[in-house]
């Protein structure tokens, strides 16, 4: 999958670098901002499956 991101990237080595890390940069704010908030509305981290 890299492989083919890597050849799909226009220009020289060193913009191709600085165009993958901002490609994953993009994609973990993403998922930091949009995805993970969403998905705790459906996990309830505080319930505990040992009783006491």
């Amino acid at each position: 999958m890299y492989g083919a991101l890597w050849r799909l990237m226009p220009g020289p080595i060193w913009l191709r670098v600085v165009l993958m890390v901002l490609f994953f940069a993009v994609i973990l704010a993403v998922l930091i901002l949009v995805v993970f908030p969403w998905l705790n509305t459906f996990v309830n981290v505080n319930d505990n499956t040992v009783g006491q």
